[in-house]
This record gives C-alpha cells, structure tokens and sequence, in this order.
C-alpha cells in the first residue's frame, strides 16, 4: 500500500510539473510578444489607465479571493483555509500580460509562481487520498513555476523552501521540490522558450582588499531591498487610504505612471527592462537609473497592476551595482553581478537560493562573493519582505538600527 502511494504521489508531482512547464512557457512567449507590441508601437502606453481600471475591476468583481497573490500560497501553506482557486492562474496570466503590454513596470516570478499553485492545488484530493498532506503541491507549485520562468532549477529547489520558512528546513519537502523545478525547467525548453543569458563577470583576485570593498556595497544592497519594500508597502498603504473604489486605484495610478513616462521620457525603464540589466554588466550606470525603476515599480504593484517583483529587483540591484563601479575599485561586470542577487536576496530574504541562482546564471566561481553578499544584504534588508505572509523564525540582527530587546519577533 505504501509502495503504491509512493508511485502515485511521484506520477502527480512529474505531472504537474509538466503542467506548470508548459504553462510557464506559454506565458513566456506570449510576454515576449506583448513586448516587443509595446516596444514597437508606443501607443500603447495611452491605455494605462484603462488597462489599470480593467484588471481593478475584473479583481474587485471576481477576484477578491486572490488579490494576496504569493501570499496566498503562502497563507495556505501555514493555515490551509479557502484552497487555491484555478481562476488564480488565469486572472494572474492575463493581467500581466496586460501590464506589460502597456509599460506597467512589473516582473514575472509571481506569475510563474502563482500559476504553478494554482495549476498544482487541485490535484490535492489525489495526495490525500494517499496520506500525503496537500502542502506538498504548494512547494511543488512555487519550484516549479520559478524554475520554467527563470531557467535555474537548482535555486528553485531551495527557494520554494526557503520563502515558506526563513531560518527552518524542511528536508521531507526537498526531493518533491527539486524534482518538480527540473520537470518544469527542460519542458518549459523543450517548448522553445528561452531565457536571458547573463555576460560571465570579470572576477577580482581573491584578496582582504576585495572583500574590504565588497562588504560596504553589499551593506547598500541590503538597505536598497529595504527601501522597495518600504516603497511597495506605502503605495498600497496610501492608495487603500485614499482611493476608496479598489478598480480606480490602478487607473490612477497608470494615468501618473504615463505622466511621468512621458514627461520625463522613461519608457526604458518600463516592463522587464531586461536591455537595461544587460547594458549595466557591460558600462556603469547613473546612479539615477536603480532609482527610477524603484519608483516606478513601487507605483505598478502598489496601486495594482499584477506581475512580480523579482526582476524589477534585478534590474535595481544590477544597475545600482554597475554605478557603483565608478567609486569602488571593481569590476562592473562583477559588480552588477552581486547587486543582481543581492538585492533580491534582501527583498525575498531568501539568501542561500538566491546564491545558488547567483552561481547558475554567472558562473560557480562567483559562489564565494555572491554568498557572502546575500547573507549580508539579507541581515540588513529589515524583517518585512516582499511575502508579508513570510514566516521569520529566526529574527535578524538588524544592524543598522538599535537593537530592541523588547521586541525580538
């Protein structure tokens, strides 16, 4: 009986992986064109506030069950209530393709990862029907959609881990989780789709000076993830304030983003910004670049456009990296490298997957230096994350600020 409770729980996690791959990969392509729509015909741009009103609406009058996005994978892990609708998949899919369609500035991890729980909640009844807690398709799910939508299986494995519980290990949870990211991965590829590949970084000698420089940059990297996380949280704090209709919050808020787009010509830094990040490894960046993209992502997600957070934070932690280069004495390339995954690292407060995601896309050989950056960052991006619903077992020693031992939660 055993035995065949165990086949059958690994046929439904080889599944819906490959569900969620080919999923991914259709979402994926059809990002790519929505794209290159926006690139090629600015127009687009005028219909922000309208597509901002459209997916208020179409999540105040049907959605209301998923606004928490991530969170809600999360919640539901914790404290499994309501479930995960399918709707969620569809409604995730739709609306951000519609936020990058007209320059809403927003990634694609929640997508994918919202995607892959939808898509893997309603095998639930199979897994318990065998003894298996339902909990394992969420960790199926996040790994699986992370994996197909960024091409680094191996940091999904942890990452789908490390996101639920900060500073705990769940060792049962490991084996369904990597098995599921390399589903997911090669037949998200097998599909065709494809993903950024990244310059390989000069890398510095290994050397005390080197890492003298490398600990100030990645103390700033830290901070940079606490303030887009303070950002993301007081748009929304302020929108829910002010704007009492949820369906007007994102058309107000596309009508300043195509303001500021067009008065101050930042259709760059709109969308993904993937050419951007590219640049940043090739040529320093002015150091108002990261800042703008936090701006103006802050302002997407917050007033409630829908994509994810994760490579708007590539772009804010390379970039400001590639600044950086003009007053530290390292390499741009390998700058940019660590403020990609370190930024991330703070904001996610998922250092160890992040390092490992740092090793996949530039190279093992930056392990040493991305590692300690993420670690780093991680204690100084504060305790409030992008995932509110982000269980902190262990709390940090945040060193930048006086140490409260009254408060220790």
């Amino acid at each position: 009986m055993k035995v065949k409770a165990a086949v059958s729980f690994w046929l439904i996690c080889i599944l819906v992986s490959l569900l969620i791959g080919l999923a991914s990969s259709l979402f994926l392509q059809s990002l790519d064109w929505v794209t290159k729509q926006r690139i090629q015909n600015d127009n687009w741009l005028y219909l922000l506030p309208l597509a901002g009103l459209l997916i208020g609406y179409v999540y105040h009058r049907w959605g209301q069950t998923i606004t928490k996005g991530n969170n809600l994978l999360l919640d539901e892990f914790h404290v499994p209530q309501g479930g995960i609708p399918f709707k969620m998949s569809v409604f995730i899919f739709g609306s951000t393709l519609l936020t990058h369609l007209v320059g809403g500035s927003a990634g694609r991890e929640g997508t994918a990862v919202q995607m892959g729980g939808a898509i893997a909640h309603p095998f639930k009844h199979f897994l318990t029907a065998n003894s298996y807690p339902a909990k394992f398709l969420i960790v199926i799910g996040i790994s699986a959609g992370f994996a197909a939508v960024f091409g680094t299986p191996w940091a999904a494995t942890i990452f789908a881990l490390e996101v639920i519980w900060v500073g705990k290990s769940w060792y049962k949870y490991l084996l369904p989780s990597l098995v599921s990211a390399f589903v997911a991965h090669y037949s998200c590829c097998f599909l065709g789709s494809n993903h950024t590949e990244y310059s390989k970084p000069i890398l510095p000698a290994i050397s005390f000076t080197t890492f003298l420089w490398i600990i100030p940059a990645a103390i700033g990297f830290g901070l940079i993830a606490r303030l887009f996380t303070s950002c993301v949280h007081w748009v929304q704090t302020l929108f829910k304030k002010q704007v009492g209709y949820p369906p007007l919050r994102p058309a107000i808020g596309g009508l300043i983003i195509l303001m500021f787009a067009l008065a101050f010509n930042l259709k760059t830094y709109l969308g993904l910004g993937i050419p951007s990040i590219l640049d940043s490894f090739e040529y320093a960046q002015g150091y108002e670049v990261w800042l703008l993209k936090l701006g103006l992502t802050a302002l997407t997600l917050g007033c409630g456009f829908k994509g994810g957070e994760v490579t708007p934070l590539f772009f804010i932690g390379a970039t400001l990296g590639s600044a950086l280069s003009l007053w530290l004495p390292l390499p741009v390339s390998f700058l940019a490298a660590i403020g990609f995954v370190a930024v991330f690292a703070g904001a996610a407060n998922t250092p160890i997957s992040c390092a490992v995601m740092g090793m996949e896309l530039f190279g093992i050989e930056m392990g040493i230096y991305i590692l300690l950056c993420s670690i780093i960052a991680y204690y100084f991006s504060g305790k409030q994350g992008i995932y509110s619903s982000q269980k902190l077992l262990i709390p940090k020693i945040e060193l930048p600020l006086k140490w409260n031992r009254n408060n220790q939660n």
